[in-house]
């Protein structure tokens, strides 16, 4: 089974790749297909005899210039030099031993040889590059995106560090691209205790995912996004360093909004709902402390986020909520005495109605006994 796994994946990479070829070839850019990894050379002498002279560089057909001088230090540094478990890799490592001669074609724009060059990555990473082929980066590269993320946009070439050391170092890798939204998130209760140096914090990978990220704005994410919160705000040990309930969760997933998603989410999550999900009332990237002023649920903000989804609404209309906390007699004192009637009621009479019908039982029992 290990096997066809690894072999049908091995299908999907190659195939995908072949299909990036197709998009190269407008352009007269070749490109890198999967193949089986080679054994680390750690030699990059023969290469280093020009490219390791300062101030080499190329000039493209659109007239940029590409800097061609690599300093071996930096390589040595890296994730692929001297600290790699299996041994450092050597330039043809990754660019391979026909990169020499130079006489392929060379790609029009930088940006096209960054895409050229990212293709090197699945040699090695076949289990990264089988989630990334079905990502949205992915997808958007295929159909003609050039500034879609690649390997390379995201880790670098030749300075590949750990790419979550520091911890908050994924997230300012995702600003290079999606800038807005990490303005948004940087200013949030989750992006504020990252970069305070909370380990516990998400970063974009923890929501997003890492190679195989899906698009955000679909009904399986939307769906599922309750399941993802609960990651955290229903992890008690966790939710307990803040002081915050994981009732929060749990009294969502038995109202009229959690259940609902819940159902969709079982029957066909690719189904599209308009019951509202944790980020329809908390925001996305822009989340609050509840007491925050900013918060779209603080009490002052409680009416518009409601007629988001109910135009409606009155002022009335989030007074009939009690939130995700159970009510106590301080907060809703009608509510707490009807509900400590009915958790006093209803095992009374449910106890005594059983106790009634094991007297009875006992009874007949007795009187069989007696009469026989």
């Amino acid at each position: 089974m290990k096997h066809t796994y690894r072999a049908a994946t091995f299908t999907f990479i190659v195939g995908g790749m072949l299909i990036i070829a197709g998009l190269f070839m407008l352009t007269n850019v070749p490109t890198v297909q999967a193949q089986d990894a080679p054994a680390p050379t750690g030699d990059d002498s023969y290469c280093l005899v020009c490219h390791g002279q300062p101030g080499q560089s190329y000039t493209l057909a659109d007239g940029s210039s590409i800097d061609l001088s690599v300093d071996p230090t930096v390589i040595a540094q890296s994730v692929h030099g001297d600290q790699n478990e299996s041994g450092a890799l050597g330039c043809v490592d990754c660019h391979g031993d026909s990169a020499f001669p130079h006489n392929q074609t060379k790609p029009a724009t930088a940006r096209l040889l960054t895409i050229q060059s990212s293709a090197a990555c699945t040699t090695c990473h076949e289990d990264q590059t089988a989630d990334m082929v079905d990502s949205v980066h992915y997808r958007a590269l295929l159909n003609g995106n050039q500034t879609a993320a690649t390997c390379t946009d995201c880790h670098g070439a030749h300075n590949v560090q750990k790419p979550d050391e520091p911890r908050e170092q994924t997230s300012t890798t995702c600003r290079e691209c999606h800038q807005v939204v990490f303005a948004e998130y940087e200013t949030s209760v989750h992006g504020e205790a990252l970069y305070k140096g909370d380990a516990n914090a998400p970063t974009c990978t923890d929501c997003h995912g890492v190679h195989g990220i899906q698009n955000p704005t679909n009904a399986l994410f939307r769906n599922r996004s309750p399941e993802l919160c609960a990651t955290c705000h229903a992890d008690a040990e966790m939710m307990a360093q803040y002081d915050i309930s994981t009732n929060v969760f749990d009294s969502y997933l038995t109202d009229f909004h959690g259940s609902t998603v819940a159902l969709f989410e079982q029957q066909d999550p690719n189904v599209a709902t308009n019951k509202a999900v944790c980020f329809d009332c908390h925001g996305v990237h822009d989340i609050a402390r509840a007491d925050d002023d900013k918060s779209r649920v603080v009490r002052q903000k409680l009416l518009e986020t409601c007629q988001s989804c109910h135009p409606g609404a009155t002022s009335d209309f989030p007074d009939a909520w009690v939130g995700h906390f159970p009510p106590t007699i301080e907060s809703h004192p009608l509510m707490f005495i009807v509900n400590l009637f009915y958790a006093i009621v209803i095992p009374v009479t449910i106890g005594g109605m059983l106790l009634l019908v094991a007297t009875d039982v006992f009874r007949r029992i007795r009187t069989r006994l007696r009469g026989g």
